[in-house]
């Protein structure tokens, strides 16, 4: 089975003449919440929110998000993909979590991820800081999921016995998750017994990056399953081919624009060497664009999470509010997700 989630990139809109900005805003919210109730009616897995900053997103603060979809929600699964964790003091997430484990009910899942570098050096983080603060967060942030009162000591905290509250999560606590787009990430994320996300690549690079997360899991005598890794595409999907394939370029132009200097974005040279190697950055590939019929749809999702051995499958629908966006919606709940949900993956 491929579980189908929603992922969701809330894209700030850009005003038409004469219109109000803050009109356009409150409206995204409100399509925004009736998109994702109509989720939860389609039998969609959950919603992951993603988190962005300074312009492109309206989604600085995906928490928030998920406390209000959760109040309105009863099966749903929650979580960001992921929280930027570079931007925080590691207590400060580990209690908000907790709120959020309770308030939806145990439906919460965690993600973590180190940050866009554009944005992080918005506020003077360069990469090399802010991926030092990523992994030493993680440890205490690892730490803290199992134990509420903690200690650590490292180059940014130093933490002696705090007692974090609510400080209790529920039982099982919520799944952890980690996007990733290198090797090392993915072995990392193994050690840590995160499972694991990617996109924008090719799928054999990421049924490579997959493979390091599965040998790493060999090596430390834990269980490698497709529950474990989940992939993230954009979807263009209409009864109109032409359509969805016209809609699938603009939201590839729509991606180079938001990655724009992002310098681990790698331009390919060669459609035989389509990916940078580990630590080198990543590429915008065309497998990152899902477009056709249904039954289109259906049948290249399948095929790619069958040859990366992802059980997850994380759709963007679109990155603003319309009506197309909600078509789409509902042509992938009705025709696409039941086969998704009856696919087989080893």
């Amino acid at each position: 089975m491929i579980k189908p989630w929603i992922f969701e990139f809330m894209q700030a809109p850009t005003p038409d003449e004469g219109a109000a900005l803050p009109g356009l805003v409150s409206a995204v919210f409100q399509d925004g919440n009736a998109f994702w109730l109509e989720a939860e009616r389609l039998g969609f897995e959950g919603i992951f929110f993603s988190e962005h900053h300074f312009g492109h997103s309206l989604s600085p603060s995906p928490n928030l998000l998920i406390a209000s979809i959760a109040a309105q929600t009863s099966r749903l699964r929650l979580g960001t993909m992921g929280l930027v964790v570079p931007f925080y003091e590691p207590w400060r997430i580990i209690e908000e979590l907790t709120m959020l484990d309770h308030l939806t009910n145990g439906r919460l899942e965690i993600g973590f991820a180190a940050g866009v570098p554009q944005e992080l050096q918005r506020i003077g983080l360069g990469m090399e800081e802010g991926r030092e603060r990523f992994n030493e967060a993680l440890e205490i942030l690892d730490a803290a999921l199992t134990n509420p009162v903690i200690s650590h000591s490292g180059k940014y905290w130093k933490i002696e016995k705090l007692s974090l509250m609510p400080g209790v999560f529920r039982q099982p606590a919520p799944p952890k998750w980690t996007t990733v787009v290198s090797d090392g990430s993915a072995r990392k994320s193994a050690q840590r017994q995160s499972k694991i996300c990617t996109g924008f690549e090719s799928v054999g690079r990421i049924s490579e990056i997959f493979d390091v997360y599965r040998n790493e899991c060999v090596e430390l005598g834990r269980p490698a399953l497709p529950e474990q890794l989940a992939i993230r595409r954009n979807i263009s999907i209409s009864r109109d081919p032409s359509e969805a394939r016209e809609e699938a370029r603009a939201a590839r132009e729509a991606t180079l624009k938001i990655v724009a200097g992002d310098p681990r974005v790698v331009e390919r040279v060669s459609s035989l060497l389509d990916a940078p190697r580990a630590g080198a950055g990543f590429t915008v590939h065309d497998d990152d664009y899902i477009a056709g019929t249904p039954s289109q749809v259906a049948e290249q999702i399948i095929d790619q999470c069958r040859r990366c051995g992802a059980g997850h499958f994380l759709a963007m629908l679109g990155r603003s509010s319309s009506p197309r966006r909600r078509e789409s919606l509902a042509l992938f709940g009705e025709e696409v997700l039941p086969q998704m949900r009856e696919a087989r993956i080893r």
